[in-house]
Formats: C-alpha cells, structure tokens, sequence
C-alpha cells in the first residue's frame, strides 16, 4: 500500500519528498509550488464547507462538539492540502491523523445525550480520545500506511452505522435525505479513491491520450470532493437531529451547500 516516489527534474521547491504516499497524479507537473495541483486545490472542497459549518455553529449557538467538528474537518483540509502540496513526511502527518480524530468527534456528535453530557460524557469522551491516541502511537511507531487506512476505515464504519440508526430518530425527509446524499457523496469519493489506487497506470495512459480531459481523471481530487462534501453534510444531518430532540423547528436550506435554519436563533449552548 505504499507507492514509490517518481523522479521529477532538478530540485523541488519544498525538498525532495519524504512521504510514505505519492499519488497517481504527476508531481510538479502543473505548477512549481504544488507536488500535486490536483490533489492540492480539491482540499477547498473540505476547507471551505467547514467554515460556513461553523459559522453557522456560532450563529445558532449548537453545542460545542458540533463546532469541534467543523473546525477538525477544515483542519483535515488544511492538512491535505499542505501533505500534497509538499509531499512531505511532516505534512502527511498533518493529513492523515486529523482524519482519524475527526473521525472520533463525528461518532460523539451523533450520541444521545445521556452518553454526551455529564459525568458519562466526560468519560465517553475520554474513550472516544483513546482510540485515535493509540492509532497515533502505533502509527508513528511503524509508518505504516496500511495500518492507518484499516483504522480509518473502521471509524467510519461506525460513523456510518450511527448514522443510520440515527434515520429511526426524524421524520424530517429533508434531514434524511441530508444524510443518503452525504452517504451518496462519500461512498462515491471512495470508489474513485480505490479506482485511482489500484489503476493509476490506466489513468496516466488516458491522460497521455487525452490531455483536454486529464484533470477529470484525477480521481483523488475528486476523493476530497465527495468526502468533503459527504462529510460536510454528515455533521449538518448530526446537528439537525439534536436540535430536533431538544424541541426546535427546524429546516434545511441550501447556499451553494445545504445547512441549518432553526427558527429560534436563541438556541441555548450545551449546559
């Protein structure tokens, strides 16, 4: 699970990479300043949906795990950007273990409130640290990309499976629906991931032959995309089924990307 790093003429601008990862896009073959152009500018798919995520976090007053969300998944697209910009060790840290954290938050957003708040939510949060704490250790021990795909992957195996048992809470079809396209977008992002894994050399002959449509083969920018996006309206889909349970009438409206409007902007903070 790990690819060889291809030559490239002269020195690059940000060393020689030092990652255990090289994607199937060309590196430095765009622009001088990104090893992956692609890859780099796709991560605003992650960024900036994030942001507007806590804004409206701040404007609502949602509880604090919900914001924390956010603000992880925008620095998950922080780090992405800097990981394939650079290609280095450093920044591929920076990447990936924000991923598994974040993925930690998303499972505490979606519990009930009996197992978020309190004393029994001070230690499910605890327990909830643990794991990608153990992923971190392990992981910078033996830098094995095999080993952290396995661990994120079972992390959003029990995103996906809250997520779903989440559906029994609302008859909101609008909510609902937030979260079969944000399932939709993500398990997309992720075929496209495999694709662009396992056929690159596939892809680099499509794009040898055809180079007007070369960036839409670049299937890990479209990845960032459909994660970003997926992710995105995971946390929007969490939010909403809380707000829901604490009484407030609620609605999904769209800017670009679908969000939250609660009717009673005096939404109280998580006591």
């Amino acid at each position: 699970f790990e690819m060889q790093h291809e030559d490239v003429a002269g020195m690059p601008i940000w060393g020689k990479p030092t990652s255990t990862l090289d994607w199937c896009e060309r590196n430095y073959e765009v622009f001088f300043w990104a090893a992956e152009f692609y890859n780099t500018i796709s991560n605003i798919a992650i960024f900036i949906p994030s942001l507007f995520g806590l804004y409206q976090c701040v404007k609502y007053g949602f509880e604090f795990r919900f914001a924390l969300a956010y603000a992880s998944l925008a620095l998950v697209g922080f780090g992405s950007w800097m990981f394939h910009m650079t290609l280095r060790w450093q920044m591929q840290l920076l990447d990936e273990l924000p991923m598994i954290y974040t993925a930690a938050i998303f499972v505490f957003c979606s519990l009930d409130e009996q197992w978020s708040t309190g004393p029994r939510g001070k230690a499910t949060a605890l327990a909830m640290l643990a794991y990608p704490v153990m992923v971190t250790f392990v992981y910078l021990s033996n830098e094995n990309a095999l080993f952290f795909q396995l661990c994120y992957a079972l992390a959003v195996v029990g995103i996906v499976l809250r997520g779903v048992t989440l559906l029994f809470r609302t008859r909101n079809r609008a909510l609902r629906n937030i979260m079969y396209f944000g399932f939709i977008c993500y398990m997309t992002g992720f075929a496209l991931w495999l694709v662009d894994y396992h056929f690159c050399s596939y892809l680099r002959h499509f794009r040898t032959l055809y180079s007007v449509l070369a960036p839409l083969s670049e299937f890990h920018a479209l990845w960032h995309i459909g994660t970003g996006f997926g992710s995105y309206m995971y946390v929007v889909y969490s939010c909403g089924i809380r707000a829901e349970l604490k009484g407030y009438s609620i609605q999904i409206k769209h800017f670009i990307v679908p969000y939250l409007s609660v009717e009673d902007k005096s939404l109280p903070k998580k006591k």
